[in-house]
């Protein structure tokens, strides 16, 4: 059986790990170094490897190394516990999701004075978030309370939310709350569900008190919780190493823990995997349609084998109906292939499910860089699950930045091990996650409109666009703030915030914030672009509204929908009283696609530094709008646009 403890998905590290890791090293100055470090970071490492790997990347991200496609992520960790352990794996499990990690670990069980003390290394890390990694202990849950639990728990959520308030005040931080596992120490039996003062009792509504405070304040949740009723509790926690070194958990399952984390935050620096890419024979059914015909494969109920197939099935569904793409790969004749999705009475998966099909006899790699270019998304959003190893190892070699899970022999363990990688990990769900899928099979079918389109003009013209906008509101905060960390290459500023920062946004008045979406007759695109400007007073008291940030979807290039977000923008500085726009393009390793935006646009520059930093500036009115090739709506958005 396999063991979350192992992470049983990743292959073991290479024989020669340490020489490939000293190469890394000595070579620490090539354009690859982070992609090189990513791949090594893929395999099931020891602590001992992992905190080499993890060394090693720290030591070229000081050394001013370039460390793309990793995106940087400073953490603090407060816990009250001893956590060292879980630091040797971190760096290399945050790698593994697209991050460098800056770890910073001040002395455990010292929350507070590290909140309040100016001079602790918690107020001088100037960190993007603070996980706060507190037990049961921390909370004074860890015992019964049976005349007064009430009580005890309002004490325990006072004592987190002094902490929280603390650390707000003196930090401008993300917190990461963590839910708290319950010991498996029974004190009643069975009665201890209904029992208000037992432990397992009191820590069921500390954790129910912990989501809402998270919910209250837009902050991402370690679900400890859940990892320990995975792993189980009678294993999760070890009293002789707790007692003897002051572990929260058993050490076995750092390496899993440190993972989770590292999904976290890659998530939030969206680097989640958007589409998953499934091979057919053997991997959606039992056995190889062209030679068995459809009749003859596995699938369905009746038998244990046919029943996992239709799990993957299910499963594919389930991502789907989250918003994850589906694809397909597979060496096959695509008609003999498509027929077992049309005519198999037990297919869970339609051919509608699946938004690129590519069964060819051209190798993996080839059809899954088809499937990227089609889908507009990187190679590095793509997960193969494929029974066969050696079609594994082909795409490792040639794709290392594509996710390729090991699978077991026994397809009954292929859903558990995918959903345990943690490929498509969230750090929120929006409207626009749900409607991702069939937006992106939309785009399938919008290339092949265009490809018939007598001329650009025409083609927008046949789209039949609707545009919407909207300031910042609750309904779509969740989604701004994915898109605020996510997008790289239409984004003028790469500035980041948290949704808790995009909360605030929206209660402050020189903020004019806008959230953009866009409908055409094959869908809803969903929230497609943002736009943040902060009203203020310029030299010689002129009134301006100078962009903080301009981001949008890659995928509605080429419609004039930037066009429309400036006239947008122009609408509401002006009934703000401004009298200009003032703009910056700060260039990145991945921007330069909007370099000579504004210029386009008619802005004007006004300055340029040593470092390419553009200052801009655009006078407001006296020019006619121009036509744009969609619906402008103005308004506060309700729902989804319909086509």
């Amino acid at each position: 059986m396999p063991s979350l403890a192992d992470l049983p998905w990743l292959t073991a590290p290479p024989a020669d790990f340490v020489e490939r890791l000293r190469a890394l090293s000595a070579d620490a100055g090539s354009r690859t170094f982070g992609a090189d470090a990513a791949a090594l970071a893929m395999h099931a490492l020891d602590a001992r490897q992992a905190r080499r790997l993890g060394r090693a990347i720290s030591q070229a991200a000081k050394g001013g190394v370039e460390l793309a496609p990793l995106a940087p992520f400073r953490l603090v960790v407060l816990s009250n516990k001893t956590f060292d352990f879980i630091g040797d794996h971190l760096p290399a499990a945050a790698a593994r999701h697209g991050v460098t990690l800056d770890l910073v670990l001040p002395p455990f069980d010292q929350a507070m004075q590290e909140a309040l003390d100016p001079a602790s290394r918690t107020r001088r890390a100037a960190a993007d978030a603070i996980l706060l990694a507190f037990d049961h202990d921390w909370y004074g849950l860890g015992v019964p309370v049976l005349d007064a639990p009430a009580a005890a728990l309002l004490d325990a959520m006072a004592r987190l939310g002094d902490l929280l308030s603390a650390l707000q005040e003196n930090t401008a931080a993300t917190l990461y709350l963590s839910t708290v596992a319950a010991p498996p120490m029974s004190l009643f039996g069975s009665l201890d569900a209904r029992t208000p003062g037992s432990p397992r009792a009191l820590i069921e509504a500390l954790n129910a008190e912990i989501v809402r405070m998270a919910d209250e304040r837009g902050a991402p949740i370690l679900d400890t919780r859940g990892l320990a009723e995975q792993v189980g509790t009678e294993r999760w926690f070890d009293p002789v190493q707790h007692f003897a070194y002051k572990l929260p958990f058993a050490s076995a399952y750092g390496a899993i823990y440190a993972d989770w984390i590292g999904r976290l935050l890659g998530a939030a620096r969206g680097k989640a995997r958007k589409c998953l890419v499934l091979d057919l024979d053997n991997t959606l059914w039992g056995g190889v349609v062209g030679d068995d015909s459809v009749a003859g494969l596995a699938l369905g109920a009746g038998s244990a084998r046919g029943e996992s197939f239709l799990a993957v099935q299910t499963m594919a569904l389930d991502l789907k109906a989250r918003g994850v793409i589906l694809a397909v790969s597979s060496k096959n004749d695509d008609a003999v292939a498509r027929g077992a999705f049309e005519n198999h009475s037990e297919m869970a998966l339609k051919l509608s499910d699946i938004a690129v099909f590519q069964a060819n006899w051209a190798d993996k790699p080839a059809n899954l860089e088809a499937i990227a270019e089609t889908l507009n998304i990187g190679l590095d959003a793509l997960v193969l699950l494929d029974d066969n190893p050696a079609e594994r190892a082909q795409v490792r070699a040639a794709l290392p930045m594509v996710a390729v899970p090991e699978l077991p022999a026994d397809p009954a363990w292929f859903r558990w091990t995918l959903m345990n990688a943690g490929y498509f990990e969230a750090v929120g769900f929006s409207s626009e996650d749900r409607l991702r899928a069939a937006a992106y099979a939309g785009d399938a079918h919008r290339a092949e409109v265009k490809a018939t389109a007598r001329d650009l003009g025409d083609y927008l013209a046949s789209l039949d666009m609707r545009l919407a906008a909207a300031p910042f509101d609750a309904a779509g905060r969740t989604r701004i703030a994915q898109l605020i960390n996510k997008t790289n290459q239409f984004n003028l500023t790469t500035r980041r915030y948290s949704e808790g920062e995009v909360v605030a946004l929206e209660a402050d008045p020189t903020a004019i914030t806008l959230q953009i979406r866009l409908a055409d007759r094959f869908g809803d695109l969903g929230m497609i672009g943002v736009v943040i400007a902060r009203l203020r007073q310029a030299e010689g008291g002129v009134r301006e509204a100078a962009i903080d940030s301009w981001l949008m979807s890659c995928r509605v290039l080429g419609r004039q929908v930037e066009d429309a977000m400036l006239r947008l923008l122009a609408e509401r500085a002006g009934a703000a009283g401004a009298t200009r726009i003032a703009a910056q393009y700060r260039p990145t390793a991945k921007n330069a696609l909007v370099r000579d935006l504004l210029d386009r646009l008619g802005f004007t520059l006004v300055a340029e530094d040593a470092a390419g930093v553009r200052d801009y500036r655009l006078a407001l009115g006296g020019a006619a709008d121009a036509a744009l090739p969609m619906r402008i709506e103005r308004g506060w958005l309700k729902g989804p646009l319909t086509p």
